[in-house]
């Protein structure tokens, strides 16, 4: 079999091997104060930036960037006394969970408890999974990054004036 056959049968093989290290993929995250640490492992269920009104409140951002977790995918490592949960009474399904020493936002469970809501600005290293949605777009679609908008890998000169 010449070389491009080879390529050809290899291909899957690869993207097996791909999907199998994200099936094992851990992410270790915590808050800010580093009191509360904790780890997560694949596979995820999904990871999304959601727009809604709640979100942008909790966060205090335009969107929050949520990975989900099965429960049994999920485990503290330190800190647990640490987490304070906050579930909206107005809402059948928004809670938000944070440190109550740094208030930095932390994992919680679904009230439903059949998912774990990982917010990914408390990861230590970036998943390997990409965000699959914007959901609730309309809603704050001013926030998100735009062609139009300059960017800068730091400050920029005129920041610091």
């Amino acid at each position: 079999m010449g070389e491009a056959g080879a390529n050809r049968e290899s291909a899957p093989e690869a993207r097996l091997i791909v999907r199998c290290l994200m099936d094992e993929e851990l992410l270790r995250g915590g808050c800010l104060c580093t009191a509360v640490t904790y780890e997560v492992w694949a596979p995820f269920l999904r990871f999304a930036h959601c727009h809604c009104s709640r979100c942008r409140k909790a966060t205090g951002s335009s969107h929050a960037t949520n990975l989900y977790a099965s429960p049994d995918r999920f485990r503290w490592l330190s800190g647990m006394e640490h987490v304070v949960r906050f579930d909206l009474p107005t809402a059948k399904s928004f809670a938000t969970t944070f440190c109550r020493l740094c208030g930095s936002p932390l994992p919680h469970h679904t009230r439903s408890g059949l998912e774990m809501v990982v917010p990914a600005g408390s990861l230590d290293e970036a998943p390997s999974l990409r965000p699959s949605a914007r959901i609730f777009f309309d809603s704050a679609s001013w926030g998100c990054a735009s062609d139009d908008v300059p960017r800068f890998s730091e400050y920029p000169e005129w920041w610091r004036k």
